[in-house]
C-alpha cells in the first residue's frame, strides 16, 4: 500500500523536516504535495536526496484524493484548512495548538498514548502535542507505569527554533550586531535574546503563567494522567536547535535511581546520556539532527518523600515537531487499519 501525503507549512522548519523525515524512514507514498500559502507558489523544496517539489496553494488545494495531510503552518491556518481537509477523507496531523484541548481529537505521543488514535476517524484530526510537552512525556511514562507520579515540576530552556525562522533570524541577527557595536532592536521577542534568557513564551494568563506553562500543564494531564499536579516554567533561551528542560519529579510510591536509570534504558525513543565526570551529559546542541529524547543528571531528589530529578533534551523540530507527526502517521497505517483511497 502507499499514500498520498500531502505537507502544509512545506517551506517553514517544521515542513521541510518533514519531507526529510518522510523520505529518511521511508513512508510508504506514492506522491508528496508541497502546500503552502500563494505567496509561496512555485518556490521549491527538496524531497529526500534527488526529488524538488514545487510548492502548491493551499487555498485551491482539493484534498479528497489525499490519504494524510500534515499540517504546520500556525493555528490561524490550520483553524480554517484542517476541517475541510478532514471533511474531504483527509486524516490530518496538525502540529499546531488549535485542536489540542478538543476531547474529541486525539493528543498523541506514539510512544505514549497511541490506544487514542483508535477513534480518529470520529473528526479525522489529531493534534500533535506541543514540543516541550512531548519531550517530557516520552520520558516520563516508563516511570509513570513503574510508580505513578504525583507531582512534576518543570523548567524549559526552550530554543528560538520553537519561534519559527523569524526567531532564529533575530538570534543571528542580535548577536552579529553585538560584536560591531550596533545594536538590533527585539522584533519576535519582548527583550534582547542574543546573550540573554526570556522567561517569556506565548501569551500570559489571568493567573501569572504564559500560554506556554499551561499548554504544558494540560498536554501533560491529556496525554499522561489527568491526576498528575503539574507546575512550569517556559524561558527562551539563545540556542537555535533543542530544547531542554530541568524536570522534577515526585512518585507516590518508591523509585530508586538504579530502578529508573534501567526502566529508562530499555525505554522506546529514550537515549540515557548519563555519567558523572565532564561531559558526562547531553546538551541541546548534541541532540540537533537525533530522534531520541535524551535523558541526564538523573539523580533523588531529597526534598520530596519519593523524587528524582533529571536533565531532559531533544530536537524540538524533529521529536518535538517533524518526527512526532510522521510516527503517528506510521502508527495509523501499521495498527490502526488506514487504508490508502488508491492503491498503487
Amino acid at each position: 500500500m502507499s499514500y498520498k501525503v500531502a505537507v502544509v507549512g512545506a517551506t517553514g522548519n517544521v515542513g521541510r523536516e518533514i519531507l526529510d523525515i518522510l523520505s529518511d524512514r521511508n513512508f510508504p507514498v506514492r506522491e508528496v504535495v508541497a502546500l503552502a500559502s500563494r505567496k509561496s507558489i512555485g518556490k521549491e523544496v527538496s524531497f529526500g536526496d534527488d526529488d524538488i517539489l514545487k510548492v502548491r496553494s493551499l487555498e485551491d488545494y482539493d484534498f479528497s484524493d489525499t490519504d494524510i495531510a500534515l499540517f504546520s503552518p500556525g493555528s490561524a491556518v490550520s483553524k480554517i484548512f484542517a476541517p475541510k481537509a478532514a471533511e474531504a477523507g483527509c486524516v490530518v496531523i496538525d502540529n499546531t495548538s488549535y485542536f489540542r484541548m478538543d476531547p474529541e481529537i486525539p493528543l498523541v505521543v506514539p510512544e505514549v498514548n497511541p490506544q487514542a488514535l483508535k477513534d480518529f476517524r470520529k473528526r479525522n484530526i489529531i493534534a500533535n502535542p506541543n514540543c516541550s510537552t512531548i519531550q517530557m512525556v516520552v520520558a516520563l511514562k516508563p516511570l509513570h507505569d513503574a510508580a505513578k507520579i504525583k507531582r512534576i515540576v518543570v523548567s524549559t530552556y526552550q530554543s528560538v527554533s520553537g519561534a519559527g525562522k523569524d526567531g532564529m533570524d533575530e538570534l543571528f541577527d542580535q548577536t552579529k550586531a553585538l560584536f560591531v557595536n550596533d545594536h538590533k532592536e527585539p522584533q519576535r521577542f519582548t527583550k534582547p535574546i542574543a546573550f540573554n534568557v526570556i522567561p517569556h513564551i506565548d501569551v500570559f494568563m489571568d493567573d501569572g503563567s504564559t500560554k506556554e506553562e499551561w499548554k504544558m500543564v494540560n498536554e501533560t494531564k491529556k496525554i499522561l494522567d489527568a491526576s498528575i499536579a503539574v507546575n512550569a516554567t517556559c524561558v527562551r533561551v539563545p540556542v537555535f536547535v533543542g530544547h531542554s528542560e530541568s524536570v522534577n519529579v515526585e512518585f507516590e510510591t518508591p523509585l530508586s535511581v538504579d530502578e529508573a536509570r534501567e526502566i529508562l534504558t530499555d525505554a522506546e525513543g529514550v537515549a540515557m546520556y548519563d555519567e558523572m565526570k565532564d561531559g558526562g551529559y547531553c546538551t541541546p546542541l548534541e541532540s540537533v539532527g537525533e530522534d531520541g529524547v535524551f535523558i541526564s543528571r538523573l539523580r533523588t531528589d531529597p526534598t520530596v518523600k519519593h523524587g528524582l530529578s533529571m536533565w531532559v533534551v531533544s530536537d524540538n523540530l524533529r521529536k518535538g515537531a517533524a518526527l512526532n507527526a510522521v510516527q503517528i502517521a506510521e502508527e495509523l497505517v501499521k495498527n490502526y487499519g488506514l487504508a490508502p483511497k488508491k492503491s498503487h
